[in-house]
């Protein structure tokens, strides 16, 4: 039987519990956080609330990190303290590397690298995983298992990690700034702001599943909805002058410039 703990409940580890209700199969789900008030109820996601850190390291073979960053290097401590060096340590901080966790526990720590998105939240997250060399094929799988219960992951290096934020963790925060816009505009133009996000809201996940699903490259996607002459390139011309694309790439910049920030030494 797999052991599994949780260190921290918040939306992220919540969702991913929640997310994992009756679907690892032969695994006892725990689950510690520093407010008490986040374990009530936990039993009806099939989770029993542990009383300490210590009580979950000591317990589990499997331990998923889901805390704030103030609160990491207290946690990675604790992990240390019990000298239980085959733990796999599964961890969705964002910016924090593998040798920043093995550093602060165990040399050869056992090291799975998270990156998810909000949107877990719903069963539709998009995370991106890597592992330390270490970390056995089995062991890997079981850590895809319990993020692909909410949605689905992409394995990628592990020294892109934090590269890899602004595209699906980041992302959401500037969808919803673009979709914003759209709905200010709605509203300039006498529409209803809840007809015009909801159909902005379907418009995006439709092109989403063009994207994925088409065969077709972002170009020719583009080309396809632009009749010559049109509305829609007319209003292209307005995003190209304003360099969309260009701010995009220094917004995903930025991101990287600060996880590496947030996870140094």
């Amino acid at each position: 039987m797999n052991k599994l703990g949780f260190i921290g409940v918040g939306n992220m580890g919540g969702a991913i519990i929640k997310g994992i209700n009756g679907k690892l199969g032969n695994t006892a789900v725990f689950a510690y956080d520093s407010s008490p008030e986040k374990l009530v109820d936990l039993n009806l996601y099939g989770a029993t609330p542990a009383s300490s850190i210590m009580e979950i390291a000591n317990k589990c073979d499997f331990l998923l990190l889901a805390v704030k960053p103030q609160q990491l290097d207290s946690v990675l401590a604790e992990i240390k303290s019990t000298n239980r060096e085959n733990l796999v340590i599964i961890s969705i901080c964002a910016g924090i590397s593998a040798e920043y966790i093995q550093k602060r526990t165990f040399a050869n720590a056992k090291v799975v690298l998270v990156m998810p998105n909000t949107p877990m939240m719903l069963g539709c997250g998009a995370s991106a995983m890597s592992r330390a060399d270490n970390v056995s094929d089995e062991e890997f799988e079981f850590a895809r298992k319990i993020i692909n219960s909410c949605g689905m992951s992409e394995v990628i290096p592990i020294n892109k990690m934090k590269e890899i934020i602004a595209i699906n963790s980041s992302s959401p925060a500037f969808i919803y700034l673009y979709a914003k816009g759209f709905v200010q505009y709605a509203e300039k133009a006498g529409i209803d702001e809840k007809a015009a996000l909801r159909l902005f809201a379907q418009t995006l996940a439709g092109a989403a599943k063009m994207l994925t699903e088409s065969g077709m490259t972002v170009d020719e996607l583009i080309k396809q909805v632009s009749s010559p002459g049109g509305t829609t390139l007319a209003g292209l011309q307005e995003l190209y002058n304003g360099r969309l694309t260009e701010t995009v790439i220094n917004a995903c910049e930025a991101c990287t410039k600060r996880a590496y920030e947030l996870g140094a030494d």
